[in-house]
Formats: structure tokens, C-alpha cells, sequence
């Protein structure tokens, strides 16, 4: 964990990623986060079967020239990661993943509120329409129909803002595994990441 020499109470943060599941965790600048135009038009073209189905995904959110201008109104981020088996990402445990991503990031960002940071907005990875509401027809936001059905739980995809995960990751001193398909009996690993935005 990183973020030693870092505002009152961000420490704890880092902290409590870590015991809810993430592998590791740190600050940095916000304006370290890097957004990249072309990785939000991959939702679309040629295209993430989840594209226009939730709230948090393309073209339902900002976009890349929205981050960019969110982002402007912070000074720090955390980034957390979670390094699991590649195979997971392969299997019916991939959703499972991907929630806990989500599960990380909104816990974080609800501590970072109930301590000050009252603008504290978080983003995870994966379609929120496809991990909280797949049994369901329709995200209810987009239906006109009411609120979020889990809005304790489910953030806006990073995809959809262009952030190069990557690159995050670099920025937090991390590298990224990339998830593979494996021979027998070999274990690789694969990395997701997470992000929340402290203000």
C-alpha cells in the first residue's frame, strides 16, 4: 500500500480496500489517471454486447470529455487492484469478479463521504446492467421506471470513460497481467482494477 505521507484519513482507506479483497492499493494524483478517446469507442465499435443495456455504460455516461472535466475538480485518486486466477476470468466466476470489483469500489467510496470527502465518486470495470440486473429486462434508470435497484452497489464502467487501465495501473506503480487462457495445470494471472476519486 502506498499513501503513507497522504491527506488525514486516505491511509485508512487503502486499508480497508485491502481488507475487503483488493491485492493491493494507493493514491495518486488525480491528473495521473490517463483517458484515451479510442478505448471508450471499443464499447461501441466493434462493440461490448452490454453497450446502451445500464446506467454506468456507453452512451449513457459522459464519455472521455466529461472525465475529463470531472476529473478537474480532484486532487487524488485511489487506485485498487485485484489479482485473480485467468482461468476465473474465463468461468461462471467472472461475474462474481467483477462484483466484488464493484463491491470494493462503492465501500470505499462511501467511507471516503462519511469522512469528509463528501464528493467522492467511485468507478469499477464490467456492465452494472449485467452483473446487479441480468435477470431483469431492462435497467430500470433507463426505463424511466425508478431508481437504481442497487445503487449501494453498482458504479460506472471505467470502458465507458476511456481510462486506460494499464496505464492506472502504472501510475500506481503496479504492472497488469493480463488475463490468458492457460495449459493444463498452469496458473496465470490475471489483474482488475478499480478507482475512486477523493474530493
Amino acid at each position: 500500500m502506498k499513501g503513507k505521507e497522504e491527506p488525514a484519513g486516505l491511509e485508512d482507506l487503502l486499508v480497508l480496500a485491502c481488507r475487503l479483497g483488493a491485492r493491493d492499493a494507493a493514491v495518486i494524483p488525480s491528473g495521473d489517471i490517463p483517458v484515451e478517446d479510442n478505448l471508450a469507442e471499443l464499447c461501441k465499435t466493434p462493440g461490448c454486447e452490454n453497450y446502451g443495456q445500464g446506467a454506468g455504460c456507453p452512451p449513457h455516461v459522459s464519455g472521455p470529455s466529461g472525465f475529463r472535466e470531472l476529473v478537474k475538480q480532484y486532487r487524488k485518486a485511489i487506485v485498487f487492484m485485484l489479482e485473480v486466477p485467468s482461468e476465473a476470468l474465463f468461468s461462471n466466476e467472472r461475474e462474481g469478479l467483477f462484483r466484488l470489483l464493484h463491491e470494493i469500489a462503492s465501500s470505499i467510496e462511501r467511507a471516503a463521504v462519511s469522512m469528509g470527502y463528501g464528493r467522492s465518486k467511485a468507478f469499477a470495470g464490467g456492465s452494472c446492467k449485467q452483473l446487479f440486473c441480468q435477470h431483469h429486462a431492462q435497467c430500470r434508470v433507463l426505463s424511466g421506471k425508478g431508481g437504481c435497484r442497487n445503487p449501494d452497489l453498482a458504479r460506472p464502467s471505467m470502458s465507458g470513460f476511456g481510462i486506460n487501465v494499464s496505464k492506472l495501473m502504472q501510475a500506481a506503480g503496479w504492472s497488469m497481467s493480463r488475463a490468458v487462457k492457460t495449459e493444463k495445470d498452469a496458473v496465470a494471472m490475471g489483474t482488475l482494477c478499480g478507482l475512486v476519486l477523493i474530493g
